[in-house]
């Protein structure tokens, strides 16, 4: 039996459309390593869901004078609509709102509170004098005590990326009037990290060798120099999960806490939706599990140390309130891939100044596969990236298109032409084909090697390299000219450079899905390489939600080369990708809003 491989999505705020920035920092890298991982024939579960409490779904309902539900349940249904364009294969892509998510995070609350590592103190909060109520952290904005950013939300900073004391913010104000709140104290409950702070370092310390540098600044270098406190895990909130204990009425499960239950809960519905209840143990308890955690470098510290913590201050206990008669500790994140941010023309994304590339309005003009690639090509793994449509045009058109489309196209269409419509018959090949051979068919080692590491950016480099030695044997052989004197030879090299993109369109694959599977197709395999996607919809005692499925029962992919032979017929084929005009940049452009003036 294949190892289980957890893949753990960030959960995005329905409150707002989802933009290129959020894609390249963890939904596409995220997707691309799953599928990866299928086709080495691993276990692959892949969850997340809409994070449907909280503040920022509040704040946008007050803003439209509707519910809170309201703006959840319409932004998840965008964040469905886009994923499946884009082709996002969740194995369940759910939300914080439901029963199930109520139940699971309940329960861990409960296991920390009976293990001794839930504490309840008194704290200041910020208190509305003009609302007559307490106000949530990102109903309070004001400057960062730590970088001196003016405009930032009480609880954490945009610009320097640090969890803030919100009660040391400096010049608050309250988002919805303006008006100066005064602090004021009440109760909640706290996780108490610095009694967890010995296993949480004993985590980190073990993969140290090979988590991101940015992971480990945030992680690891915050404990060494800061130490770990107790962090209030309830609010005064009446949108969310109710703190499952007498004396808390009108207090809710801080969304920090709760929604990173969600990778849990969602496997656990995942179970339920197949009808094997108890499929999701082995993702969270087989000793040769693997999870891995895809977020941007703003969520690092609720990934690399507070959801640790839960899990181990939960453990078992938490095991046995989810009905194993064998309770047992729960499996530790293996990595955490944070990747940094994506920025636009040189400036911050900014929804509010539409200051963005939106996903669905980009799908609406574009195929899916270009903006795959490119936001790969330009993924911020190590330090923040730009989108700048002159190179996205750039590198769809010298790369996507000249080296590896029009490698594809020009290949299959001069083979349908010459040999009727069949893969030629190579005869013996010469050392110069096998050599070719060879080289790509090491691709499955060196750029497997890339998606382990989940190093994307160098994964799909060298993918395109390979691309390119294909086309430096195809100058070499000159199968145009050779035709007309030697068809023989030129079938050799029809035949070799069919096997080589055979292959090619495997190592693609994880990166570019939908032209991967129409070449499946031209090179006349009847069998999908990918599983299909629907929605479901699911009722319980908080309604009905609608879900994401991915059905991988049809899949053929495989990380192995070329198995086409001789003879076998081909289909008519169509260019993979669309060469873009240069004017493209200028309408883009034009379609953005404001700039920030330096």
């Amino acid at each position: 039996m294949s190892e289980p491989i957890l893949v753990a999505v960030a959960w995005p705020y329905a409150n707002a459309e989802i933009h290129v920035g959020n894609l390249t920092g963890s939904y596409l890298p995220a997707d691309i390593f799953a599928r990866y991982q299928r086709m080495k024939g691993r276990r692959v579960l892949m969850v997340s869901g809409s994070d449907a409490h909280g503040t920022p779904i509040t704040v946008r309902a007050d803003a439209e004078k509707t519910s809170p539900l309201a703006v959840y349940q319409r932004y998840h249904a965008t964040f469905l609509e886009l994923f499946q364009q884009l082709g996002l294969t969740y194995d369940l892509f759910t939300s914080t709102h439901t029963e199930n998510h109520f139940s699971v995070s309940q329960k861990m609350f409960l296991a920390l509170l009976k293990n001794g590592y839930l504490y309840r103190d008194r704290q200041l909060q910020w208190y509305s004098l003009t609302q007559q109520r307490f106000l949530p952290d990102r109903y309070v904005e004001g400057t960062c005590y730590i970088c001196g950013y003016p405009n930032t939300r009480s609880d954490q900073c945009d610009r320097c990326g640090n969890v803030l004391d919100p009660e040391k913010l400096i010049n608050p104000r309250s988002r919805i009037d303006g008006s100066v709140p005064e602090l004021r104290q009440t109760e909640h409950y706290f996780l108490d990290l610095a009694k967890l702070q010995p296993q949480i370092t004993e985590f980190l310390r073990a993969r140290e060798s090979y988590w991101r540098p940015n992971v480990l600044r945030q992680s690891l270098g915050l404990i060494m120099t800061e130490g770990l406190k107790g962090r209030p895990i309830t609010r005064d909130l009446d949108w969310g999960i109710p703190v499952p204990v007498e004396g808390m009425e009108g207090k809710c499960l801080y969304v920090w806490f709760e929604a990173v239950i969600g990778y849990l809960s969602a496997t656990i519905e995942w179970s339920h939706l197949i009808g094997e209840p108890e499929a999701w143990h082995a993702w969270w308890h087989s000793p040769d599990a693997r999870s891995y955690y895809f977020i941007g470098k703003d969520n690092i510290p609720f990934h690399a140390i507070i959801w640790p913590g839960q899990l181990i201050g939960s453990g078992e206990t938490l095991d046995a309130l989810l009905g194993s008669r064998d309770p047992k500790p729960f499996v530790l994140p293996h990595d955490v891939p944070a990747n940094e941010f994506m920025n636009l023309e040189g400036q911050k994304i900014s929804g509010s100044r539409n200051w963005a590339v939106w996903g669905r309005d980009f799908l609406s003009r574009y195929d899916p596969d270009p903006l795959r690639y490119y936001l790969t090509a330009n993924m911020p793994e190590f330090r923040d990236t730009d989108w700048d449509w002159e190179d996205f045009i750039k590198r769809n058109n010298d790369e996507l298109v000249a080296t590896w489309g029009n490698l594809a196209n020009r290949v299959l269409s001069f083979a349908y032409k010459h040999w009727e419509g069949v893969v030629p018959d190579p005869g013996e090949l010469t050392a110069q084909d096998q050599e070719l051979l060879a080289t790509v068919e090491k691709g499955f080692e060196t750029v497997g090697q890339e998606l382990e590491a989940v190093h994307l950016r160098a994964a799909l480099g060298e993918a395109m390299r390979l691309a390119t030695e294909v086309n430096r044997y195809l100058e070499q052989t000159a199968p145009w000219l050779s035709i007309k004197t030697d068809k023989a030879a030129a079938g050799r090299a029809i035949y070799t450079a069919l096997r080589a993109i055979d292959s090619l369109k495997i190592l693609f694959a994880p990166f570019l899905p939908f032209s991967s599977e129409k070449l499946h197709r031209y090179l006349g395999y009847t069998e999908p390489l990918f599983g299909t996607q629907s929605t479901l919809s699911v009722s319980d005692s908080l309604g009905e939600h609608t879900v994401l499925r991915y059905h991988p029962e049809s899949a053929t992919a495989r990380w192995q080369p070329s198995q086409l032979r001789p003879g076998q017929p081909l289909q008519p084929p169509q260019p993979l990708f669309r060469k873009l005009d240069p004017s493209v940049a200028a309408d883009e452009r034009a379609r953005l809003g404001e700039r920030v003036s330096s």
